[in-house]
């Protein structure tokens, strides 16, 4: 039979050579005797490359031949002949003969020796597979690491910080958890879109607060006075009217504008309408990046803020919005509207108020802003349409017979709520307006939605142009309501009702809370998670053996189903309740403030809710439970808005304040 053939074997490293003993004896000859002549060497022959395992690779590379032969070198001749004839037949063994050799060593081995076997074996079996691998397999096998274990392995060498400091590596670790929960940990981190390009410091100093025009009388407050901060008061079974109190006539003047003095709103005008460009974007580290989205998620979850408080306004803070994506100016603007019948724009970055703007004459409910135009309601009945930047006032709309307490608008309409029980759509393409009846009681808030998507549709100048154009649109567009659009609004009969717009009649009720309902919150599709609508998979890709689909079947594959928005309310019964919008259901009841619930605000993270209890309350919306409650204002918080790192709040305690989550 032919003799088997065995596996590889590892050409070792040769043993220490032992000096030859010509090599260290010279002889020395008479010059009587004839030399010998000298014997001819052969040509050494260049020794073949050696194959070497990893182990012995390693060894060349750390030197251990070197310090054995040191070792060797400080015994006798006769030692060092025993132990190279050894070391030299064990080096020439195959693998089974050298298991055996090494079976009958440990057999005669004390426990002294194998204690040094011990020793050195815990260090010598240690391979180190980056050492080895190639930088593109180790790098894959990292890409199975969560983060936690990326910085474990960080900290090992040099080597492996430099591969588990990657950038490919943090990259894909972001691309799975910002902006959205990740499958496998349920963790999510903000997108922190205002971190994305750099935005320099606004160079305006913070002044002091500035006083502004003495509160309206009593008759003008929503609710009751404040009670002391000893002790709450107790729940708003329904806030006061304001029938009795009669409008201030539009020519009575007001309290001389001590909010800054004329030099200064030109100057704060000028920094509105600035258009200088943010400096350009600097690129970081993806870990950077991860780290940075990091401290601000476990800050939200440990509830870890510090507080800023603005304060100005002489009655209490009713509405409220900010914007930090703004082209221009390039800090974060806040605007904010009170009891006090102004409108005040702030830079949220240093507290300082660019504009006190004034018109209303009576308390200003309900703002909203774009970077063109503000749009704010006031208990004057009436709706006004401001350029924010200078301050001044493009237009007004008079149409409800008592307060208007919200609003919501897109680019093509803008839709009212008012204490009449009246909900009234105005068409910012042709100026026109229709009223909704169905509430019969004050319409707290409204909502417009896209049901058929975000319109794709031209959309040409608005009525409510900054310049001031009153003319309609050409007739080659439209004049109708795009198809799809809806509306959602809450009043203070407990109800929430949908409307189609273009059929101008209540399609859907929704029906739970026993309390007034204040605020609302539609949570758009692109910013729920998974859980919050259905998305089937992506496709699998066609096999050869697969049977053709038909043109619907394929167009049915490549359209996947629309994840519907969630519908989030606020109610003086204490709860906030989840809605499907598809059945008008609640799906899920937050149990934990005291009193009332004010206002509501939501992004695909979390949702946190401002109550009469004067608390904030952060809640996991997935979960319905409450990770964190912040105190500190002086009486109930009215409204309250939602960024990505921070919450902004109004009270009535006529402060505004800001709890910022950045660490």
């Amino acid at each position: 039979m032919p003799p088997k053939q065995q596996g590889y074997v590892c050409d070792t490293i040769p043993a220490p050579r032992l000096a030859n003993a010509h090599d260290q004896h010279v002889s020395f000859h008479d010059d009587d005797d004839d030399p010998e002549p000298a014997p001819v060497r052969k040509p050494e022959t260049q020794p073949s490359p050696r194959k070497l395992c990893v182990r012995h690779q390693r060894m060349a590379d750390e030197g251990t031949n070197l310090k054995l032969q040191q070792s060797l070198d400080a015994l006798p001749v006769a030692e060092r002949e025993a132990i190279n004839a050894v070391w030299s037949n064990f080096s020439s063994s195959s693998h089974p003969q050298r298991a055996l050799i090494l079976q009958g060593l440990l057999t005669m081995c004390c426990f002294s020796q194998l204690s040094l076997l011990t020793e050195q074996l815990a260090h010598l079996i240690r391979i180190d597979p980056f050492a080895v691998l190639p930088r593109e397999v180790s790098l894959k096998i990292l890409g199975y690491l969560d983060a936690t274990s990326l910085c474990r392995a960080a900290q090992v060498t040099r080597q492996w910080k430099h591969l588990a400091d990657d950038n490919i590596l943090w990259r894909g670790i972001c691309e799975q958890h910002i902006g959205q929960k990740c499958h496998k940990c349920g963790w999510g981190l903000p997108v922190l879109e205002k971190k994305r390009v750099y935005r320099p410091k606004s160079k305006s100093p913070c002044p002091s607060p500035v006083p502004c025009p003495p509160s309206l009388p009593q008759p003008f407050l929503k609710r009751g006075t404040p009670c002391s901060s000893d002790s709450l008061s107790p729940p708003p079974a329904k806030r006061q009217r304001t029938d009795s109190a009669s409008p201030v006539p539009a020519d009575t003047p007001l309290p001389a504008p001590s909010c800054s003095s004329t030099h200064d709103q030109e100057a704060n005008s000028l920094s509105l309408l600035s258009t200088e460009l943010p400096a350009t974007s600097v690129t970081r580290p993806w870990k950077d990046v991860y780290s940075e989205r990091m401290t601000v998620e476990r800050n939200w979850r440990r509830g870890r803020c510090t507080v800023r408080t603005f304060k100005g306004h002489t009655d209490g803070v009713m509405c409220l919005q900010f914007n930090e994506a703004l082209t221009h100016p390039a800090f974060p603007v806040l605007i904010t509207g009170s009891y006090d019948r102004t409108v005040r724009v702030w830079n949220m970055e240093t507290g300082e108020q660019l504009q006190c703007m004034k018109g209303h004459t009576r308390a200003v409910r309900a703002l909203q802003f774009d970077e063109v135009k503000l749009i704010t309601g006031s208990m004057d009945h009436s709706i006004k349409v401001w350029d924010w930047r200078r301050g001044q006032c493009i237009r007004t709309l008079n149409g409800h017979t008592d307060g208007v307490v919200c609003l919501n608008f897109d680019s093509n309409v803008l839709a009212s709520g008012s204490v009449d029980s009246t909900v009234k759509v105005w068409n910012l393409r042709t100026g026109t307006a229709f009223t909704l009846r169905g509430h019969s009681d004050w319409v707290n808030a409204v909502q417009l939605w896209d049901s058929n998507g975000p319109s794709t549709s031209t959309v040409g100048a608005s009525i409510f142009d900054v310049s001031g154009s009153t003319s309609p649109i050409g007739n080659n567009l439209s004049s109708q309501i795009d198809p799809g659009k809806m509306l959602f609004s809450a009043s203070d009969d407990g109800t929430i009702k949908l409307w189609d717009l273009n059929l101008r009649t209540c399609v859907r009720q929704f029906t739970g809370h026993v309390g007034q309902v204040q605020s609302m919150k539609l949570l758009m599709a692109d910013e729920c998670d998974d859980e919050a609508g259905e998305e089937p998979e992506a496709p699998a890709e066609p096999t050869a053996d697969a049977e053709p689909t038909t043109g619907v079947e394929s167009h049915n594959l490549l359209v996947p189903k629309r994840k519907k928005p969630v519908l989030i309310s606020g109610s003086l019964d204490n709860t906030i309740k989840l809605w499907d919008i598809d059945t008008g259901e609640a799906t899920r009841t937050y149990f934990g403030h005291i009193e009332g619930v004010w206002g509501v605000a939501s992004d695909k993270m979390r949702l946190v809710s401002g109550s009469h209890d004067r608390t904030i309350k952060v809640w996991s919306r997935e979960k319905g439970s409450c990770t964190a409650t912040l105190v500190g204002h002086q009486a109930a918080v009215s409204c309250i808005a939602l960024g990505e790192d921070k919450i902004v709040s109004g009270s009535d305690d006529n402060t505004i304040k800001v709890w910022s989550f950045s660490g």
